[in-house]
Parts: C-alpha cells; structure tokens; sequence
C-alpha cells in the first residue's frame, strides 16, 4: 500500500498544478470578466433614442436570461451540453475549450451577483460626490465605485475560487485531464478506488486549505474599515 501511495502522488500533484490550477485560475479569471460586464449592463438605465434604448434593453434581458439558465442549471449538466450536446448542432469543441468555456460562464453568472451586490453596497453619497466634482461614469466606476467594491466582494469572490477548484473535478466527465480523472486511471490498474480516491480528496482538501489562508490574508489587507 505505501508504495502504492509513494508512486501516484507524484503523478496526482503533477495533474494538479499541471492542469487543475491552471483551469481555475484561466476559467476564474475570464469568469470575473463576465461577471463585470453582466452585473454593470444589468445595473444600467437605458438612455437616449428609442432605438438605443430597445437595444439596451434587448441586453439587459439578455444578461438576466444567462444568469438564470446558469444558476438554475447544474454544472455537469452544463458541461455535457458544451462538449457532448454541442457537436450535433455543428459546434466541435475540445475538452479544454468546453471545460473553460462552462467554468467560466458558470463563474459569471454567480459572480455577477456578487460584484452587483458589493457595487450596491457602495453609499450612494460615493457616486454623488464623484459627480459633483465632474467625473464621467466610467471614470466614477473605475476610480471611485470599483476600488471599494472589490474589496466587499473579496470574501465572496474567495469563496468562489475555492468552490471551482473542486468543481473542476467534474472535468473527467468530458475527458479533461485533472486530478481526479488521474486518480481513476491509476485506480483502474491497481484495483484500490478507495485508497485512490481517498489519496485525491486530501490533495484537493491541501489545496483548498491552502487557498482559504489566502483568502484570510487578503481579506485583513484589503479589509473595508
């Protein structure tokens, strides 16, 4: 058994820095993104000619029917639809495009919430006071309202990241190399799912634990006082 243990760690932490943590990471990444973009077009009041003003709204219900579908939709359901249901409309994707592609729009949809959320939080006398001294909107989103908001939705966002690395073990169900799917190979030829299975749950519980001390040194460094 400790030669067992000896040999597929290695091959397990590889998976995991190899191709776990860079899925997250990109995928956490271009989720924020989306998320910005989705909470500011939603937090938006449509303004001028009533051409403008159907196209914004046209976006608006747009961005609200894609934070419903993916919240109210399971994330291995998500996957199978990208990678396996896909194909039969015309749209060929590989395993790391369709993994990162449904992590991120996942992300997006919670994270939206989050960054609309800490931008409402924001005391209405912050976006009064940058107006009065002449500043655009986006300057007073970037300069003023942003800075603050993302130190509110820190602790949130954190939580987030944490969850995704976990969630990326639902990668081998598309064929995406990660720890998991690593641990059911090497599962396959030594016949010990238990002990393999065991081996990577306390990987991902290093990993995780290791992630929420950055969350806990971020959260005293950018702390709202």
């Amino acid at each position: 058994m400790w030669e067992i243990i000896k040999t597929s760690i290695p091959e397990i932490l590889i998976a995991g820095l190899k191709y776990t943590i860079p899925i997250a990471i990109i995928s956490f990444i271009l989720g924020i993104i989306i998320a910005s973009i989705t909470a500011l077009i939603r937090m938006s009041t449509p303004k001028g000619n009533p051409l403008k003003k159907g196209f914004w709204h046209f976006l608006k219900a747009f961005f609200t029917f894609y934070v419903w579908l993916f919240r109210s939709t399971p994330l291995l359901v998500q996957l199978f639809i990208v990678f396996y249901g896909l194909p039969s409309i015309g749209i060929q994707l590989g395993a790391w495009t369709a993994g990162i592609l449904t992590f991120s729009l996942n992300t997006g949809a919670y994270a939206s919430e989050t960054i609309r959320a800490s931008i409402l939080a924001v005391p209405q006398d912050q976006w009064e006071a940058a107006y009065s001294i002449g500043l655009p909107y986006h300057k007073v989103l970037s300069r003023v309202i942003f800075p603050q908001a993302i130190r509110i939705a820190i602790p949130p966002l954190s939580n987030s990241f944490i969850g995704l690395v976990k969630d990326t073990s639902l990668a081998s169900s598309i064929t995406l190399v990660e720890m998991f799917m690593v641990s059911q190979e090497i599962a396959s030829h030594n016949y010990q799912p238990m002990l393999m299975y065991s081996i990577v749950a306390i990987i991902y519980a290093i990993f995780c634990s290791l992630l929420s001390l950055l969350q806990l040194y971020l959260e005293k460094r950018f702390e709202v006082k």
